[in-house]
């Protein structure tokens, strides 16, 4: 018998605007709206608003908040002050990622920890696991999340929550009252813009959904699906766990070697991410740019000269820049910008070269 779909708090909202909705993680998620690539558009010029209550939100408190937290991450939790936020990883002994979560922090026994939705069950047990006395609360099923992004987010929110959110840093946050509800509102997102995630009451949330969608609809503010936030995050560069990330995975292969602070003190993986710093990658994932002449998706493998050096982790045609980009991972010694390679793609070998990431930046960042 197959499991039972879950929905969000915005399921019959994405219903009633017409929604295409897939299974994604154990989910029933809008995929578009009106199109992918009219999103993905909206988005990078206007705004756009997702759904994203499918992440997973997981409250860390007490006296050893702090301590916990720090013990089975890579990145040094100590560093944020109360009102910032933190991308890190959760980290397995042996070096490998868990997952790659933003820290909230409230203050230093109060912590807001946010998760992939594939990996939520799987997070919640692993921090549980190593509690030690701090209190771990799944507050998933309470908290809805919606993220706006987009060049007019900020005075689109600003419409519905007041100006003063204006002043707000990015990866920082405040506490809101947004039409009658107690909300986090924090300047992160997944998409290479700027913009915001709006932590809610999960009862709340089609209110403030369909407010945001009616008062910003005059800025060219329209709800947008999985599908451009997929594109959106590619053309970013930025990992989509079980694609350029997982539990075989070092920081150091994925471009996360920035996130590790070996100097924070002991944690559940410091012995071994500082070995695996000394021995080097065994791979190393690099953006590619594609010639015309196909798409490339996760799974195809790269070639040089004839012989495999890696696969594609994650690929789509790139709407912005108009031509096929994809990561992947390669053997460390070609891992060189600019150097020439293929994509196998449909039994053919489409020539490719290796760029900087990301694909894309928006202007002024």
């Amino acid at each position: 018998m197959t499991a039972q779909l879950r929905r969000t708090p915005l399921y019959q909202a994405h219903r009633d605007a017409g929604a295409r909705l897939v299974e994604f993680a154990g989910w029933e998620m809008p995929v578009q709206y009106q199109g992918i690539l009219a999103e993905h558009t909206m988005v990078r010029s206007r705004a756009g608003l997702f759904d994203v209550s499918h992440m997973g939100q997981v409250e860390v408190s007490g006296a050893e908040a702090l301590a916990r937290l720090q013990w089975i991450t890579a990145n040094d939790v100590s560093r944020l002050g109360d009102g910032r936020a933190q991308y890190n990883l959760l980290m397995l002994p042996d070096g490998g990622i868990i997952d790659d979560v933003i820290i909230y922090r409230h203050s230093a026994e109060r912590f807001l920890v946010c998760v992939n939705a594939s990996n939520r069950e799987v997070d919640v047990a692993y921090m549980r696991e190593h509690a030690g006395g701090a209190v771990i609360d799944d507050r998933s099923d309470e908290l809805a999340l919606l993220a706006l992004q987009g060049p007019v987010a900020t005075r689109a929110l600003a419409d519905i929550a007041g100006g003063g959110i204006e002043g707000v840093r990015p990866f920082s946050f405040v506490s809101e009252n947004v039409l009658g509800h107690s909300c986090l509102l924090a300047r992160t997102g997944y998409t290479g813009e700027d913009g915001w995630e709006i932590y809610c009451p999960a009862e709340s949330a089609t209110e403030i959904w369909r407010t945001i969608l009616e008062r910003g609809a005059e800025r060219g503010v329209g709800p947008a699906g999985l599908g451009a936030r997929d594109t959106l995050r590619l053309e970013a560069g930025l990992p989509l766990y079980g694609h350029e990330i997982d539990r075989t995975t070092s920081p150091f292969e994925a471009r996360l070697g920035w996130v590790v602070q070996l100097d924070k003190g002991a944690s559940i993986a410091t012995d071994a991410l500082r070995r695996r710093r000394e021995e080097g990658p065994r791979r190393r994932l690099v953006g590619l740019e594609v010639a015309s002449g196909g798409v490339p998706r996760q799974g195809y493998a790269i070639r040089k000269d004839g012989n495999a050096i890696g696969a594609v982790t994650s690929g789509t045609h790139s709407p912005t820049l108009g031509k096929g980009i994809a990561l992947g991972y390669v053997e460390p010694q070609f891992e060189k910008v600019g150097t020439e390679m293929a994509v196998v793609i449909r039994d053919r070998e489409v020539a490719a070269r290796i760029v900087p990431l990301p694909f894309y930046r928006r202007s002024g960042s």
